[in-house]
């Protein structure tokens, strides 16, 4: 293990800026398929049920309502996208929340009641809160300044966020549209780098690191995030002040989209990698779990479909969008006509050893 070590490092050193990173890459899935920690488990995905179906409509993106009652989930019919929420029970609509382009990317639970959106309805760009019941009035809490995709309202008031960093100038008005758009890889924005902000109640900034993707820990104490490294995407952890950075993924994929399970002692998330050993496929997408010490790397999927952004219920499972086949039987037991092609939401039930 010594020698492969020196070899490596070796090749490393002697070859072209050029190819640094995907050595880099290469040399991380090295020592992680040689070392006892990376050794995965795989759980069986056949029992995936299908939550939403609706005739000619997208689900994706499940966000889990605070009291474990709701979802809220992006929808989309005849190339317009909005927010609903759906009874988690059995996936029927309830209403819907907003259809603000903005809130695409960025709605979440505020509370079991209330929903936080990124809009610029304002005349600028907020963050604003209105009833997920989509009555009510809608109030501003913060005014921002720049381009932000995600946004988390702490129980303080204070925000953890995601701002766009234009890597060839200033975001033009024509980019605006396509960083809004509804996307299975809302990881990566063309031509944009992605930065965590903690930003305060009276609109003070702290730049805390790289990253996209945030997700507050159920004692609102940590961040567990993605970032990129080279060609690949790792999750890490770090508190909410910034201290404490803590890398938990490091193999050649791209690993995203993490959340908290409702103890917090386990990370969901998206990812590409495939079985130690096992050659990666870029577009083979499925959900995957690991402690939040790094231990314990679970595959919770398998299938050649997209699945991802998934959700952890305190119920025992797990929520995700995928673009998998809908078979005949399933179609007609959601009393479903026309296409079902597309993404819709499917859950699993948790493995045993996830308490």
């Amino acid at each position: 293990m010594i020698r492969f070590a020196f070899a490596l490092v070796a090749t490393l050193v002697l070859s072209s800026n050029a190819y640094s990173d995907d050595l880099l890459d290469w040399l991380q899935q090295e020592v992680m398929e040689r070392s006892p920690a990376a050794e995965t488990s795989s759980f069986s995905s056949e029992n995936a049920t299908l939550l939403t179906l609706e005739s000619g409509e997208t689900e994706m993106y499940p966000k889990i309502s605070p009291n474990g009652k709701h979802l809220l989930v992006v929808s989309g019919k005849h190339n317009k996208n909005r927010v609903t929420r759906r009874l988690l029970e059995n996936g029927d609509p309830l209403n819907v929340v907003t259809d603000d382009q903005r809130a695409f990317r960025s709605a979440a639970w505020h509370g079991p009641e209330h929903a936080t959106f990124l809009s610029d309805r304002g005349g600028d760009l907020g963050v604003w809160q209105m009833g997920a019941n989509g009555q009510g009035a809608v109030r501003r809490l913060a005014r921002l300044t720049g381009e932000f995709v995600e946004m988390i309202v702490l129980d303080s008031g204070e925000l953890i966020g995601v701002r766009l960093l234009p890597t060839s100038g200033l975001v033009r008005s024509g980019n605006v549209k396509m960083i809004n758009q509804l996307d299975f890889k809302n990881w990566k924005i063309a031509g944009n780098e992605t930065r965590l902000l903690h930003i305060g109640k009276n609109g003070e900034e702290s730049s805390l690191t790289a990253g996209v993707n945030p997700s507050i820990s159920p004692d609102g104490k940590s961040i567990v995030f993605s970032m990129q490294t080279g060609h690949s995407w790792h999750l890490f952890m770090v508190d909410v002040d910034g201290s404490n950075l803590i890398q938990l993924t490091n193999s050649n994929s791209i690993d995203v989209q993490p959340t908290w399970s409702p103890n917090g002692k386990w990370i969901a998330f998206t990812s590409n990698r495939g079985e130690a050993g096992a050659k990666i496929k870029k577009e083979n997408w499925d959900v995957w779990m690991i402690r939040r010490d790094g231990q314990h790397l679970t595959r919770l999927t398998s299938d050649a479909a997209h699945d991802g952004a998934p959700a952890i219920g305190a119920n025992g499972r797990v929520y995700y969008h995928s673009d998998r086949k809908v078979d005949r039987v399933a179609k007609k037991g959601m009393h479903a006509a026309g296409g079902t092609s597309g993404f819709h939401i499917w859950s699993l039930p948790l493995p045993a050893m996830v308490e």
